[in-house]
């Protein structure tokens, strides 16, 4: 479940707000220490958090008011000193694969896609960092997503060094087209077919996925989903060297030798 940086912070206040409500109500049948229990710290200013989002990202909207990240940015300066260590790990892992076979499989790379690969700042900015699905569904569908920062570049490094490419993603099979068409325009020049791109197909699940998922009820977790799906495409001859995603639910589950967690503070997907 995908859960909004501003619906999280309401949620949160609600909570701290109706503790406060009752314990005003109940303060003359409460002992001193009863009273000290219940008292929490206030919760982080949203609109505070969102300007450190914006300082983060270096968000700026260009001439057709799109929001936009800065290369030069904190954001972008994490997402290079991340890439720079999978980068000699991929370098090392494939080296390793190509003199001993490792396993006897070749290696592989992972990604997840919604702001792993594809930077969706301007949908949250634009929606106040409210998600809704049929927005959603629309701009994944418009394709015009940027790149997240050097990822382009490290799915070219990863190739060049023999390492195949896999992407793996919580949208639907019925949003595969525009993820497809935006990988593409995005410059991922990697095969992009359905055998190297996973979709959430609710109405036909693979096989490997029947432990949670059927044609007539899906009741995979992110976590149970990506993990499924990690392990087919090792059964199939790979060796996945490494998985990276925003989000730890992208990683969890293992069948990867490493992993890779990009940031991104603007939501959270259990």
């Amino acid at each position: 479940m995908r859960k909004s940086l501003r619906v999280a912070g309401i949620a949160t206040a609600c909570a701290v707000a109706g503790a406060a409500l009752y314990g005003t109500g109940a303060a003359t049948a409460d002992t001193a220490d009863t009273a000290s229990a219940r008292h929490t710290a206030e919760p982080h200013n949203i609109g505070l958090l969102v300007g450190e989002i914006d300082d983060y990202y270096g968000a700026h909207q260009d001439a057709d008011g799109v929001w936009r990240s800065s290369p030069d940015s904190p954001y972008a300066k994490d997402l290079a000193r991340i890439q720079a260590k999978a980068k000699k790990d991929i370098k090392k892992a494939a080296a390793h694969g190509a003199k001993n076979g490792r396993h006897g499989k070749k290696p592989a790379i992972v990604l997840d896609v919604d702001d792993t690969s594809l930077l969706s700042f301007d949908y949250e900015k634009s929606t106040n960092y409210t998600y809704n699905s049929a927005t959603w569904d629309a701009y994944v569908k418009a394709a015009k997503r940027p790149a997240v920062f050097g990822m382009p570049e490290l799915v070219k490094y990863a190739k060049g060094k023999g390492v195949e490419v896999f992407f793996l993603t919580g949208l639907s099979e019925a949003q595969r087209e525009g993820a497809v068409t935006n990988l593409a325009k995005a410059g991922y020049d990697t095969q992009l077919d359905t055998k190297h791109v996973f979709t959430k197909n609710k109405t036909a699940p693979p096989a490997y996925l029947s432990n949670c998922a059927t044609p007539a009820k899906w009741e995979c977790t992110t976590v149970q989903f990506k993990e499924g799906t990690r392990k087919h495409i090792e059964s199939t001859g790979y060796d996945i060297v490494g998985s990276f995603g925003d989000q730890v639910s992208d990683l969890a589950g293992g069948y990867a030798d490493k992993t890779y967690k990009l940031p991104n503070p603007t939501y959270f997907v259990e």
